[in-house]
C-alpha cells in the first residue's frame, strides 16, 4: 500500500495532515489536524511528537528516549511504549 506522508516528506515537503484515534489525546486529538515537516532520527528529541515507523506499523507519536545505537524509544501519549526505530520520517511542528 503507497504512504503519501512518507512520499511527501521524502520529498522534502512540509503539510498539513491528520489521523484518526485517540493514543494521543490531549496532545492531537483524533482527526486534528498538524503540520509536518521532514526529519531524521538524530534531530530529534524526546518529548518531539514524530511520524515513524515502528515494528511495520506507522505512528505519529512521542519520542520518549534516544540510544545512538537503536535510535528513538517511541510511545503513545497513555504510557504504551512501541519499541525503538530509526524509521523516523517527520516531527509535528503545529497542532491546529
Amino acid at each position: 500500500m503507497r504512504n503519501f506522508k512518507l512520499e511527501r516528506l521524502q520529498r522534502g515537503e512540509t503539510f498539513t495532515t491528520r489521523e484518526k484515534g485517540n493514543s494521543m489525546v490531549p496532545l492531537i486529538k483524533s482527526n486534528q489536524k498538524h503540520i509536518l515537516e521532514p526529519i531524521t532520527w538524530q534531530e530529534v528529541k524526546p518529548g518531539d511528537i514524530v511520524y515513524c515507523k515502528v515494528s511495520g506499523n506507522w505512528y505519529t507519536h512521542l519520542v520518549k528516549a534516544i540510544d545512538p545505537k537503536k535510535g528513538c524509544q517511541i510511545a503513545n501519549n497513555k504510557g504504551r511504549i512501541n519499541g525503538w526505530t530509526k524509521r523516523i520520517y517527520g516531527k509535528v511542528i503545529e497542532v491546529l
